[in-house]
C-alpha cells in the first residue's frame, strides 16, 4: 500500500539536452545520472517519471527522407520519425538506470501500468502527440500535480527571445495567460517551452509545471530543495 504515498516526480527532458545536434551529450546523461540518484538517496519515499524528447535526431531523419523524395515528408511519418527518436533516447535512459528503473519504456498511454520502481522512463506514443503531453498524460495516470519541464532555455519569455531582444522573462504565470503566447496548435518538432496541446490537457488537470533549463543542476537542486531558483512556475 505505501506505493501510492510516494512522491512522485515527473521530469520531461527536452530531447535538445539529450541530443542536442544530432550527438549524445554524455555529460548531460552522466550528471542527470548522478542527479536523480542522489535525489532517491536524500529521499527514498520518491519516484521519478522520466519522458524523453527527440532532440536533433528527428530533424536528420525528416531532413535525409525529405532529400530523398525531393519534397516535405508527411506530417504522420515526419511524427513517427520524431516518436522513434523519442524511443530511443528513452531506451538509453533506462539502460542507464537499469538497475533501479522499471523494465519496460512507457509508451501506450491506455494501458496504466504498476510501476513500482524508482525510476519509471517514458517515450512518445502516437502522432500528434508532443512529449510533453505525455508527460501530461502520465501525471493522469499516477495522479501526479507538478511537471518539471527540462529545458535549453532558462525560464519563459513574453515572446521569443532569439527573435525579441526586448523578450520579458516571467517568473510566475496561469495557464490562461501562457496559452495565450504559445497558441492552441501543435506541429511537429516545433520549440515552444510547453506545447500548446500538452498545456491545454495540464490546465483541466490542474498540474502545476516548472519549467528549468535541463543542464543546470545547481539550479536544479535548488529548486528541489525549495530555494529561490531560476525558472518559470505555470499553474
Amino acid at each position: 500500500m505505501g506505493n501510492n504515498h510516494r512522491e512522485k516526480i515527473v521530469m520531461s527532458i527536452g530531447g535538445s539536452l539529450i541530443v542536442p545536434n544530432g550527438g549524445i551529450n554524455i555529460e548531460f546523461l552522466k550528471k542527470l545520472n548522478t542527479f536523480v540518484r542522489e535525489q532517491l538517496a536524500k529521499d527514498n519515499n520518491r519516484q521519478f517519471f522520466l519522458v524523453a524528447g527527440g532532440g536533433s535526431i528527428s530533424r536528420h531523419y525528416r531532413d535525409a527522407g525529405r532529400e530523398v523524395v525531393g519534397h516535405e515528408l508527411t506530417k504522420e511519418d515526419m511524427d513517427w520519425l520524431g516518436i522513434h527518436t523519442t524511443k530511443l533516447n528513452a531506451h538509453l535512459i533506462r539502460t542507464i538506470f537499469r538497475d533501479i528503473a522499471h523494465p519496460y519504456v512507457l509508451k501506450h498511454y491506455e494501458i496504466i501500468r504498476k510501476v513500482t520502481e524508482p525510476v519509471v522512463v517514458a517515450a512518445g506514443w502516437k502522432p500528434g502527440w508532443s512529449t510533453d503531453f505525455c508527460a501530461a498524460m502520465v501525471c493522469e495516470d499516477y495522479n501526479i500535480k507538478t511537471l518539471i519541464n527540462l529545458t535549453n532555455i532558462d525560464m519563459v519569455y513574453d515572446s521569443d527571445p532569439n527573435q525579441n531582444k526586448n523578450a520579458k522573462p516571467i517568473k510566475k504565470t496561469n495557464w490562461e495567460d501562457f496559452r495565450k503566447i504559445v497558441g492552441d496548435k501543435w506541429v511537429p518538432g516545433m520549440n515552444a517551452p510547453f506545447d500548446p496541446v500538452a498545456s491545454k490537457k495540464a490546465q483541466e488537470l490542474g498540474i502545476k509545471v516548472v519549467v528549468l533549463r535541463g543542464d543546470d543542476f545547481d539550479n536544479l537542486n535548488k529548486y528541489f530543495n525549495g530555494e529561490k531558483f531560476v525558472g518559470t512556475v505555470i499553474e
